[in-house]
């Protein structure tokens, strides 16, 4: 038997408030108040985008930032010039170290230890509430970082700090000890269809 419009919109509403309850009682179970953290990964485009732009956030509720970059690119990100002038954030990226186009390890460890020395002092911080570590995960595909110390990190920083970690893969460790995991999946990308990356977009 066919249901009238009045009889559907009736059975959706009836949904819409089953759903409503279950979410009601969710949120209200939700009661513990502390910092999270949140690790992207996945192949596709938009982690640390994503990462910037829950930044975006925390400075517009007045909060102060650091980030770290863990990968050096041939050039300044459009993120670096644009939070880098920021009186909140305190940015670096990791200098003269890992980078896509060469391979020196010696160099590349070097600067995974100062830029993890920069991490772990801001994980440490009271006065900071956000903090990014960008591409970090890179650093335990090569070997260049011990991942158990960045879990160890996290579980004693400030009890109100929020971290963020982006990259494409990262050890199971670091997977099962994190609050929230996104994964990104690609479906497609402009450059797979000769689509020249550019400023703004890519970097």
């Amino acid at each position: 038997m066919e249901r009238t419009p009045e009889q559907q919109a009736q059975i959706d509403m009836a949904k819409r408030l089953k759903k409503k309850e279950v979410v009601d009682k969710k949120i209200a179970a939700a009661t513990e108040e502390r910092g999270v953290s949140i690790l992207l990964t996945g192949n596709g485009k938009g982690k640390s985008s994503s990462a910037f732009g829950t930044m975006a956030r925390a400075l517009g509720h007045g909060q102060k930032a650091t980030v770290v970059q863990f990968i050096k690119g041939r050039k300044e990100t459009g993120e670096q010039l644009f939070f880098g002038q920021h009186p909140q954030v305190s940015f670096h990226v990791m200098g003269h170290g890992f980078t896509w186009e060469t391979r020196n390890p010696e160099l590349e460890q070097q600067a995974a230890n100062q830029a993890w020395d920069v991490a772990k002092q801001a994980l440490e911080d009271d006065a900071i509430n956000f903090v990014l570590l960008d591409e970090i995960t890179y650093m335990y595909k090569y070997g260049y970082l011990n991942v158990a110390d960045l879990i160890e990190a996290l579980e004693n920083r400030p009890a109100h700090q929020n971290v963020m970690m982006t990259g494409r893969t990262a050890p199971r460790e670091l997977l099962d000890s994190v609050d929230t995991h996104s994964k990104i999946a690609n479906e497609r990308h402009a450059f797979e269809g000769g689509v020249k990356a550019q400023p703004g977009i890519e970097w």
